[in-house]
């Protein structure tokens, strides 16, 4: 054991008290709903080859984690029983495994769990290639909200690669991926329309975007604002909302250049392999299939270090500004995912350890 590794408040446990050689988590030893979830004591981690362990500072939690949670992304996501939630943390670093030579005992860093682990955690295992160190500037709540929500948007929007002064629309605005898309997107340069519930106007706006009310006759409003047609579209809700965006893209439209952003130069590219070549500029991270039948893609997520650094370097730079609108204790963490799950969450939902 490296130091003290443990919390004197920790929250209630079912069944039992806690046990000072055991570490504390959240999750889930089967797949379904929030009734699986509960508190559990688990064994420390020890970091294997190209893995980083860190003492949780914060965790995000997502959309895609209750998928995960449900058994939906089995063939994709590895689990393994117990499965603290969420896939995202920042922390410190306690020890590093075989190989990694980047980071060192007491750095400060956030990144992507390693597979089949989770962050929920006191102690959770880091990917080191999905590592990168938490500049000063940067908190640990908005450090754990970058690798999942934030750097898709970076990922949708280099993937675009929309020229200054085009307009895209973002469905799902308010969310975490739909908050990081509009304001990276208006740093880029770009005029961003903002589709989301009333609610979430606010934000949208504070974000820069102009807000279209979602719901029956949006696609109208869109086009009063965009009478020419759209030059991209970034969606986070898929289904029909989706479907209704046949037709706003303006005839032409497609990828013409990096915007202005200080910062975006320097940007790693998505490759343009065979299936976003001649593909159009609409990209969904949440209906692959219905994408790809309207003639565009799912975004290619990157998961690498040096995304990650380069988006924590924009926040740090004052660029972009994580939204995270509500961050939970770890007692509270079962009311963190409700909350996610719920889907009413403005941007990201964080839980500290």
């Amino acid at each position: 054991m490296i130091g003290d590794r443990r919390r004197a408040d920790r929250p209630p446990f079912t069944g039992g008290t806690w046990l000072d050689d055991r570490m504390r988590a959240f999750g889930y030893t089967e797949y379904g709903g929030p009734e699986v979830m509960h508190h559990l004591e688990m064994e420390d981690p020890t970091p294997g080859e190209g893995q980083v362990l860190i003492r949780l500072a914060a965790a995000g939690v997502n959309p895609a984690d209750i998928k995960v949670r449900s058994g939906l992304r089995r063939d994709r996501i590895e689990v393994r029983f117990p499965m603290p939630m969420g896939r995202e943390a920042a922390g410190e670093v306690l020890d590093v495994g075989p190989g990694v030579t980047e980071f060192r005992p007491g750095d400060a860093v956030f990144g992507s769990t390693a597979a089949g682990t989770g962050g929920f955690a006191e102690q959770v295992l880091l990917s080191a290639a999905g590592t990168a160190l938490r500049p000063e500037a940067v908190s640990a709540e908005q450090a754990a909200s970058l690798p999942v929500s934030v750097c898709t948007a970076f990922d949708a929007l280099g993937e675009l690669d929309l020229p200054e002064g085009a307009t895209l629309v973002v469905l799902g605005a308010g969310g975490g991926v739909g908050t990081a898309a509009c304001g990276l997107a208006r740093d880029r340069g770009l005029t961003v329309l903002g589709v989301a519930s009333e609610s979430k106007r606010p934000i949208v706006e504070e974000l820069g975007a102009r807000h279209v009310v979602k719901g029956d006759g949006w696609t109208e409003r869109v086009r009063a604002l965009a009478p020419d047609g759209v030059d991209g579209v970034i969606d986070t809700v898929g289904g029909d909302t989706l479907r209704e965006t046949a037709g706003l893209l303006r005839a032409g439209s497609g990828a013409g250049g990096s915007g202005r952003g200080s910062g975006w130069g320097r940007v790693e590219r998505a490759p343009s392999g065979p299936s976003h070549s001649s593909v159009l500029p609409l990209r969904s991270v949440a209906d692959y299939d219905l994408a790809r039948e309207l003639g565009g893609a799912p975004v290619t997520r990157r998961r690498t270090s040096a995304v990650y650094a380069q988006v924590a370097d924009l926040v740090a730079a004052g660029h972009f500004t994580p939204v995270v609108s509500t961050v939970y204790p770890f007692s509270e963490a079962a009311e963190a995912v409700a909350t996610v799950e719920s889907g009413s969450p403005v941007g990201n939902v964080v839980v500290t350890g």
